[in-house]
């Protein structure tokens, strides 16, 4: 039975400033608020969790179902092998069949807590179930007729790598995408394609190859990347990409990068990453200066909530007033545990704390924040290449070192 709307999900997808590009706007407009339909996007399992890029796809996909629409998620345990040169400078790394699957087992766990499966409300397929057996004559007399290369060659995911190489393995990445559009049209009636903007290209590639092998009319949506006021991706941290898997980053760490993000860039994420009303966001939008921390702390809030849960949300959110507005010290604050190896005539270097820590990616670049007065001990300027703690220093709450404004970490002595 069709879900009542009492708004146009089309029409929030533009409020919340995720819509980037369409096939036929107002057939997909109508499609989204007075139909039911069959959609796909696509993840290729490239690292063995998800991260925040990925989630404004699933959000897309939360979005869509709780308006009466059923999502397809296809893990791309074929495309994996190949690669995406979308938005990359170089050849992906190459995975083994084992590396995917067990990437893809990751994904459907946690995608899983945001879709619901049940009773068929949602699909997850693996295209490898098709592509990998597909014999390669065959497959190009299907489907090859149907691409140029000019126009594939136009294609900015392509013209983007031709001066640096594109390899030909890469080349027959969109000939795959489209082709896994053309599947599950036949397998599953999805008639509309969606994901992030960068993925225009192989889109378009799939409403194509539809539409001339099967004379229907199927659709492409694509949604704005995660980006910051200056147009950089977001969810780029020091110590790598923003995860969704607790492990790789920790709740904590995840609740201080939206926490910290710059004022220009909280109004766009809460309308991005949250479920919050327009409205009250509207009000958190009128808010200047410093009361700009209340609305960076309840977009933190809201995001680690619904990654992690209410309880990590809470306590990150507690901790971080702890650690922030009181200066203390907390158990659930990021720590590093030094042992007796790490010290030499009983010290420790900042720099190797720092790098241990991976509050720095490296030697030299500890050594440039330290000389830069950046870098607190206790309440203490680091001062010099060679500034030390002793292992007397430690004692039973350790070390709180202070980078920058924003980032604390404590140090203990196991």
């Amino acid at each position: 039975m069709q879900q009542q709307r009492t708004m146009s999900l089309y029409q929030e997808f533009i409020d919340r400033g995720m819509l980037a590009q369409v096939t036929d706007p107002e057939k997909v407009k109508d499609l989204l608020d007075n139909q039911n339909i069959t959609f796909y996007i696509g993840f290729d399992p490239t690292a063995d969790s998800l991260h925040i890029g990925h989630f404004i796809q699933m959000k897309v996909m939360a979005h869509m179902q709780m308006a009466g629409h059923r999502p397809i998620a296809i893990f791309g345990g074929g495309t994996a092998m190949v690669g995406d040169p979308s938005g990359k400078n170089d050849m992906r790394k190459m995975l083994t069949k084992e590396e995917i699957a067990h990437n893809i087992d990751n994904f459907k766990v946690q995608m899983g807590k945001f879709i619901d499966t049940s009773d068929g409300k949602a699909i997850f397929v693996n295209n490898g179930d098709w592509l990998l057996d597909l014999n390669y004559i065959d497959f190009l007399r299907e489907v090859g007729p149907h691409f140029t290369v000019n126009r594939m060659l136009a294609a900015e995911c392509y013209k983007s790598r031709m001066e640096k190489g594109l390899t030909f393995l890469e080349f027959n990445y969109m000939i795959m995408q489209s082709y896994d559009f053309f599947r599950l049209n036949q397998d599953y009636g999805c008639i509309l394609e969606t994901g992030g903007d960068d993925q225009w290209s192989n889109i378009i590639g799939g409403v194509e190859l539809v539409r001339r092998k099967t004379g229907k009319e199927v659709y492409g949506l694509t949604f704005n990347l995660l980006l910051t006021s200056e147009g950089k991706k977001m969810g780029k941290t020091e110590k790598g990409a923003l995860w969704l898997d607790p492990v790789k980053t920790p709740p904590y760490d995840f609740f201080q990068y939206w926490r910290n993000i710059d004022d220009a860039d909280v109004i766009k994420c809460m309308k991005m990453l949250t479920f919050m009303p327009l409205s009250e966001i509207a009000e958190y939008e009128k808010l200047e200066g410093a009361e700009l921390n209340r609305a960076k702390e309840r977009l933190a809030w809201e995001v680690t909530n619904i990654i992690h849960g209410k309880e990590e949300a809470d306590k990150a959110l507690e901790t971080a007033k702890t650690v922030f507005a009181a200066g203390g010290v907390s158990a659930d604050m990021p720590t590093t545990t030094l042992t007796d190896e790490d010290f030499t005539d009983g010290k420790i270097l900042v720099s190797d704390m720092l790098v241990k820590s991976k509050l720095a990616p490296s030697k030299g670049e500890a050594k440039r924040i330290i000389t830069g007065g950046g870098v607190l001990v206790g309440d203490v300027k680091a001062e010099g290449f060679n500034a030390s703690v002793s292992v007397e220093e430690f004692g039973e709450e350790g070390v709180i070192v202070k980078k920058g404004k924003k980032t604390f970490h404590r140090f203990i002595k196991g």
